[in-house]
């Protein structure tokens, strides 16, 4: 508690010591505010639904006065000229807002303002304003997507935030039916997955083949892939911070969908001073299954899942917000005959509350109290060999955080996060005297400080500040930020970041299959995992409505884990996992175009990473599986007209690394016939798979049915049927060992049918 202390009063002296744009003495870089002028504050919604909009431009006309809305839709506009101005809003989907408004003198003004939605195929017109306010931007190694552009994006039928998440440069996957994102050579449990401030552990389907969120229930999709600023912690790589829906505030409407693989439902609408959103989806694989004759010397899985989104948003008074959210999913898995019985489950369970409260002109803040459990679960007989492995994470958070707008060229924000965790872990193979039960219990605590500054008319800088502490192990860790962005010409930026991460969790899993994830916590066994962030960005607009970054990236990374195969008993976190250290760099090409009636983009990424423990592969440095050198990816939307629109997606990238067999040797016992089953691996994922590529194309054609909006959505999944390989094998029970290829799926068409109510 006094490291604590002493962290918080640190934060309140750096916060006190920066300089804001109203010092008394003009500088070089500074320019003097007159005192007599005005601030105008409010939030941005979409007209017709009343949601809030995330990252509006406000400005006022012909000047360099501007903003973006925050995460709840809200802006600050400080040091505003008296007399007539005009205000103007834009955002890529909406039209272009204009209003006039009076500024007297020290007038503090409130102005709620309302976009009316437009079609993105619509030519955007960027003002100057506009780039005024990117330059103040310090957004490094953060992907912007339109959400309604993720949502066109089908795999098998199904739109899923993962899968389009996937076709991004420097954004891979173990396989092709895997949803989890291995990012910058880090692995899926080093990214922070939120969904409304709640912390998703396990953000994939049994399979892995799409995510656990259901798109009808996003409404904003921020990923930062390297260089976060400290208002994020806990994890090494890359951030992923969903939104949900809030509702619509204006009228009732729903959506069905019905699919081959699931349906989906949703409804959202007024309710008392706010609006509802609730969502679900459900396969119906175990229903169908369920019809067919049972066979017990082949029998068939019986897999199911379903997830659940809801939200309840109420304005408590014009200072005030209040947002209910809760997210559910659940999977499972069964198998009996043939002498082996299973049963395998997972889910997850998310809820949050916040409260949004505006201070005055230029402070606002947000407390954000969350709970999160996730929950898998492995049973099976075969042949008599009974085994059961249980594993378990539930955390209570709460984080609080002040964000002011002290003027146009300065914004600082703080806060504090804590979490309250409890973990349980159990395995057990045959008896009950070889076995793993780990229950254990941990507080965590975190303070965070940054500050955005607009240095010159060319140069923008961030800085923050990060202090853990993890109660168990009693360490605590500081994480300094920094990022800096300058515009070198009226078209080109660079920008630079470094950053030290830090992470509490500990993933045990095997990259091909999502639902062996076990979480485990730092004790006092092993050390803290950490990460150094080094990049520079280039970002320039080379074309008209086309966007163009370029990124390099170097990333050490300290007391990583891997998980330690043949254990079978442990009562501390270093008997399940090694440690090790690695490294990852490489770069990345991305040229997008948002607006028109083509959109799309194209990505290259070069990645090299390598991990280093002394306990595997004899001490030497090897490649993880998911490394792949080359990763080039194209995605392409067409509007042709009111009733047709198409997407295509392309990827080709260099095989995974997987680990090759030397020979095989034989033993027996005395009077019995050799047992050659033996395998002698190679160097650790020394080999490389033959290089993937696929091509998805989709089409949909929107109609009515009985009066309603409708839509026919037709996919298809791997247009040519290249089985690429999924993983390799070697068959021993001949003289002669078979390498064997267990390939992944064949082409696979789908229909799907949508319906707005």
């Amino acid at each position: 508690m006094r490291r604590c202390l002493y962290a918080l009063l640190l934060f309140t002296v750096i916060s006190l010591c920066i300089p804001t744009a109203y010092s008394a003495e003009p500088t070089k870089h500074n320019v003097v505010i007159p005192e007599n002028t005005g601030t105008l504050n409010g939030f941005v919604t979409d007209s017709e639904t009343q949601e809030t909009l995330i990252s509006a431009t406000v400005s006022v006309k012909g000047t360099k006065i501007g903003a973006l809305t925050n995460k709840n839709g809200y802006y600050s506009l400080n040091s505003i000229p008296l007399g007539k101005q005009i205000i103007v809003v834009s955002l890529l989907g909406y039209k272009k807002y204009e209003q006039s408004i009076t500024v007297g003198e020290n007038d503090s003004k409130r102005l709620n303002i309302s976009l009316i939605p437009q079609s993105i195929q619509t030519k955007q017109v960027y003002v100057e304003a506009e780039r005024e306010v990117e330059k103040r931007q310090i957004s490094v190694s953060r992907v912007d997507i339109p959400i309604q552009q993720l949502s066109q994006l089908r795999i098998g039928g199904e739109a899923d935030v993962f899968r389009a998440l996937q076709f991004l440069p420097g954004v891979l996957t173990s396989s092709q039916i895997s949803s989890g994102l291995y990012i910058r050579g880090g692995s899926p449990d080093q990214n922070l997955v939120l969904i409304d401030g709640s912390t998703v552990y396990n953000p994939s389907h049994l399979f892995g083949f799409i995510s656990s969120f259901n798109p009808d229930a996003i409404k904003d999709v921020e990923l930062i892939k390297g260089g976060y600023p400290a208002e994020y912690g806990s994890r090494l790589s890359a951030v992923l911070n969903l939104t949900q829906k809030d509702g619509n505030q204006e009228k009732y409407e729903g959506l069905a969908s019905v699919g081959l693989i699931s349906s989906r439902a949703s409804a959202q609408g007024p309710l008392g001073n706010g609006s509802f959103f609730v969502g679900g989806r459900r396969t119906y694989l175990d229903l169908l299954l369920g019809a067919l004759p049972e066979d017990k010397e082949s029998p068939l899985p019986n897999f199911g899942f379903y997830d659940l989104n809801a939200k309840v948003a109420q304005t408590l008074g014009p200072n005030d917000k209040m947002f209910l959210s809760g997210f559910l999913s659940s999977d499972f898995l069964t198998l009996s005959g043939a002498g082996i019985t299973f049963d395998l489950g997972l889910g997850n369970r998310a809820a949050s509350l916040r409260w949004t409260h505006v201070f005055g002109d230029n402070l606002f803040s947000v407390v954000n109290v969350s709970g999160s459990r996730y929950l898998t679960g492995f049973t099976g007989n075969n042949s008599g060999f009974k085994f059961e492995i249980a594993n378990s994470i539930i955390d209570y958070t709460l984080k609080a955080d002040l964000e002011w707008f002290a003027s146009n060229n300065l914004t600082i924000k703080g806060g504090y996060e804590g979490t309250a965790f409890n973990f349980n872990y159990l395995q057990k193979f045959g008896s009950d005297s070889s076995q793993t039960d780990l229950s254990i219990h941990d507080y965590t605590h975190s303070l965070f400080s940054q500050v955005n500054y607009q240095l010159t008319d060319l140069m923008s800088l961030q800085a923050g500040l990060r202090f853990n502490y993890w109660d168990s192990s009693r360490v605590s860790t500081w994480d300094p930020r920094f990022a800096v962005r300058y515009q070198l010409q009226e078209n080109l930026a660079v920008k630079a970041a470094f950053g030290i991460y830090h992470q509490y969790l500990r993933l045990a899993s095997q990259p091909d299959f999502s639902f062996f994830d076990t979480w485990l916590p730092t004790d006092n066994s092993v050390l803290p995992s950490s990460a150094r962030h080094y990049i520079l960005s280039f970002e320039t607009v080379p074309f008209e409505n086309y966007g163009l970054n370029v990124d390099f990236y170097y990333k050490d990374l300290s007391n990583i884990s891997e998980v330690i195969q043949t254990a079978t008993q442990g009562t501390k976190v270093s008997d399940i996992f090694y440690s090790g250290n690695g490294r990852a760099y490489g770069a990345e090409i991305f040229l997008q175009k948002k607006v028109g009636d083509f959109t799309g983009w194209l990505g290259y990424a070069t990645g090299f990473v390598y991990a280093q423990f002394d306990k595997i592969n004899g001490g030497r440095e090897f490649r993880p599986k998911y490394d792949r050198r080359h990763d080039f990816k194209v995605v392409g939307m067409y509007k042709l007209n009111d009733r047709w629109d198409f997407s295509a997606t392309f990827t080709f990238q260099s095989g995974q690394s997987y680990t090759a067999a030397t020979s095989r040797f034989g033993s027996s016992m005395p009077g019995e016939s050799v047992n050659y089953s033996y395998i002698i691996p190679g160097e650790r994922y020394g080999q490389r798979l033959p290089a993937t590529h696929q091509l998805n194309i989709n089409a949909n054609y929107t109609t009515t049915f009985f009066g309603l909006p409708a839509r026919l959505m037709i996919d298809i999944y791997n247009v040519y049927s290249r089985r690429d390989i999924w993983f390799r094998y070697y068959d021993t029970n001949d003289k002669i060992t078979t390498v064997t290829d267990v390939r992944l799926l064949p082409i696979i068409p789908t229909l799907a049918f949508e319906v707005k109510f």
